[in-house]
């Protein structure tokens, strides 16, 4: 299986339990990668071929700075269901972090990986 990534995408959105959380963006980072088989773009050099990542980038970007979510983790389950049938993907593994969002510590965050269904 071939990989189409993005790395260290910076997107500012409300994310958190608390109150002060719920009043101001926060930046979170997006790492993402996707299934693709890059074969027949490589053939043929075109970009209809493959995933256009930037326009994924700029559909991700949107998605999650429009959420308002409490939990990383639920932010992070949308974000890859939204991804999966925007882009008619088979599987991603997506990386959501939140730097400073504990004293000590750069970055808090999760990972996960989902599949379409069926």
């Amino acid at each position: 299986m071939d990989k189409i990534f993005l790395s260290s995408l910076s997107v500012d959105c409300i994310v958190g339990i608390w109150e002060w959380e719920r009043r101001i963006k926060q930046t979170v980072i997006v790492d993402l990668e996707m299934a693709a088989d890059i074969r027949k773009a490589a053939a043929t050099d075109r970009i209809e071929d493959t995933i256009d990542y930037k326009r994924v980038c700029d559909r991700l970007r949107a998605f999650v700075a429009e959420s308002q979510f409490k939990l990383v983790e639920t932010l992070a389950e949308r974000t890859a269901a939204f991804l999966l049938a925007e882009f008619s993907l088979s599987w991603v593994r997506l990386t959501i972090r939140k730097p400073g969002a504990l004293a000590g510590i750069g970055d808090v965050g999760v990972t996960i990986e989902r599949s379409a269904p069926g």
